[in-house]
């Protein structure tokens, strides 16, 4: 399918969005890496939203955000799909299956060691399957020449050697560099359906919105407590980090632990917890805001701590996620118009063998040195991977399939 067929299809509705996201909500197991895996083959594959081009370029524009990657990944190809609307419904389906589950855990105050459990050392050997059909499938369309794959080779051995944040931002704008300089334009229009972009004049409004709250919180929550710095804490962190939520939870951890609002053992807790269910990792945030001890302030004195409860969760989340939706929907105008520019598209290229590498060297670590330990993880995952190149097989079937092996070889 072309980049122009998929840009001729009629504008979607949020209610088909939902569905799609809650779908991918309730089986994308194995981390941001794996949940582009999970996002191609059914936004890309199944439904035919978009094409690969235009996928890889919204991939690349959510590693060049902070924030959490494939939560904006999912807003942004809801937005194309169903506008603002449909972007909201995306996070929505994505995002509250693991939420809810964590609230569930957070109110619980459950203390189970997860993470060792066989089931889910089963989901990661899934994560393995999945990341390795994504970079196969996209490899050969993002890929496809001697040029574009020396690019993604260059930034797989960068990524290894050079495991952070930084390192994914720097050798994104250097593929952007690169491809400009010494690649040719792909072939035909890269021009996305313009039904779902906001105006600039919005955008400017959306980006304006960021970096006001982003001073503006803090210095009207300075000195106070409660569910106010709760919400301050938690958009700063959603506002600076990148890398995802890999990155963002030693960020948490100083949020709060050392402030008093979560022990050190039920941030591990939670932690633990997030390894184990679908979706983003930063709904580990609807864990630590049901947990978190915030004193009630009453004409300047604390009178009261008590657990956030479910309100505390909901004000985490809002948080945490509020700087995506502003990042996204800011930059989604100006990312339309500039991607139809012949220079800019050369630049992409670059930017999207780039993505590739970046994949190649996630799947290696932390996918397959956390998930592989012997023969027999490598027999599920490879069978796994069997499974999905058949294309007949979803990926929850093979999801199911490695959590019950995983348990049952222990």
């Amino acid at each position: 399918m072309t980049e122009a067929r998929a840009g001729r299809q009629a504008p979607g509705t949020p209610g088909e969005v939902f569905r799609a996201a809650l779908a991918l909500g309730l089986t994308s197991f194995g981390g941001p890496v794996a949940h582009i895996g999970y996002f191609r083959r059914e936004y890309v594959e199944r439904r035919r939203w978009l094409g690969d081009a235009a996928f890889a370029d919204l991939v690349a524009l959510a590693q060049l955000l902070p924030g959490p990657a494939s939560s904006q990944l999912g807003i942004a190809i809801g937005a194309r799909r169903a506008g603002i609307a449909g972007g909201v419904a995306a996070w929505l389906g994505f995002t509250l299956p693991s939420a809810l589950i964590l609230l569930g855990f957070g109110l619980a105050l459950s203390a189970a060691d997860l993470a060792s459990a066989g089931w889910v050392h089963g989901l990661k050997v899934a994560a393995v399957a999945v990341v390795a059909q994504a970079i196969w499938a996209m490899g050969r369309t993002l890929a496809p020449d001697r040029q574009r794959v020396t690019i993604a080779g260059i930034a797989a051995v960068i990524s290894l050697a050079w495991a952070s944040s930084a390192a994914q931002f720097v050798l994104i704008a250097a593929g952007a560099i690169a491809g400009r300089l010494f690649l040719a334009p792909p072939a035909g229009s890269m021009a996305g359906p313009g039904w779902t972009a906001t105006s600039r004049r919005a955008g400017l409004g959306f980006l304006g919105a960021y970096a006001v709250l982003l001073v503006a919180l803090p210095v009207a929550a300075g000195g106070t407590a409660g569910l106010a710095s709760l919400f301050s804490a938690f958009y700063v962190a959603g506002a600076l980090v990148f890398g995802g939520g890999h990155v963002v939870l030693p960020l948490l951890h100083g949020t709060v632990v050392e402030p008093g609002w979560v022990t050190n053992g039920e941030f591990l807790a939670g932690y633990g917890a997030a390894q184990a269910v679908p979706g983003p990792l930063f709904t580990v945030a609807a864990f630590l805001g049901a947990v978190a001890v915030l004193p009630h302030a009453a004409g300047g004195t604390a009178v009261a701590a008590t657990p956030g409860g479910i309100l505390g969760a909901g004000v985490a989340l809002a948080g945490i996620f509020l700087p995506s939706f502003l990042l996204v929907f800011g930059t989604l105008p100006f990312w339309d118009r500039l991607r139809r520019s012949p220079g800019f598209r050369r630049a992409l290229a670059g930017t999207n063998a780039v993505v590739v590498g970046i994949l190649v060297a996630a799947f290696w670590d932390p996918i397959w040195t956390g998930a592989v330990r012997g023969p027999v993880d490598l027999a599920v995952a490879g069978t796994g991977l069997a499974l999905l190149l058949t294309r007949r097989v979803p990926p929850i079937v093979v999801v199911g399939l490695s959590a019950c092996a995983g348990q049952a070889l222990g």
